[in-house]
């Protein structure tokens, strides 16, 4: 089973793959991560010193804040980015799917809507708070200005709800929590698992 979980920057997209862990046996993948390490393979750095500069570079790594700067100023320049590393994303993504097919597997990533994951998932969750909420946890987790975070803001998906088949209005820690097991208990995971 694939559960694809989307949400804005400090929605709760991590706090609620917890709670779901809690109600069930589930693969989690937090594809940030995965490009994370994509980033780091020898042909992938390549390619993106070449399309960025070596700007991007500390210490013969690549930085991701100074990535960051690049590429949330701009759509085009994260569009550049997705080419260069999105395929090998996806490769290691369907490897994970392969090689777990009897496991709910819950991807959680925000430009999940853009991928061939959100069309074949059994579930879609969208993870929301209000803006206001949104700076102070990612300022917090982050540890960035309010700036930065607006900066992310604009190179952020426009969310269409009607695309989702849970929507968590993420505000408050035990409605949070409720509104976690409602979906295990009445969707199709728990009739499914």
């Amino acid at each position: 089973m694939l559960i694809s979980m989307t949400g804005k920057s400090g929605s709760g997209k991590s706090y609620i793959a917890s709670l779901l862990k809690e109600e069930m046996d589930v693969l989690h993948i937090d594809i940030d991560k995965i490009g994370h390490k994509v980033n780091e393979e020898e042909q992938i750095k390549e390619q993106l010193i070449q399309t960025f500069g070596e700007i991007i570079l500390e210490n013969g790594k690549i930085n991701r804040k100074k990535l960051g700067k690049i590429v949330f100023n701009s759509k085009e320049q994260m569009q550049r980015l997705e080419e260069i590393t999105w395929h090998r994303m996806e490769e290691i993504i369907d490897e994970i799917i392969d090689k777990n097919p009897q496991k709910i597997i819950l991807l959680d990533w925000q430009l999940l809507p853009k991928t061939k994951y959100f069309k074949q998932s059994d579930l879609r969750i969208l993870v929301d708070a209000p803006i206001e909420l949104r700076i102070k946890r990612a300022m917090k987790r982050d540890h960035i200005t309010q700036d930065k975070f607006l900066e992310r803001e604009k190179a952020s998906l426009e969310i269409e709800k009607y695309q989702y088949d849970i929507v968590i209005e993420n505000i408050e820690k035990e409605h949070t929590k409720k509104k976690v097991k409602e979906i295990y208990d009445k969707s199709i995971i728990s009739r499914k698992f």
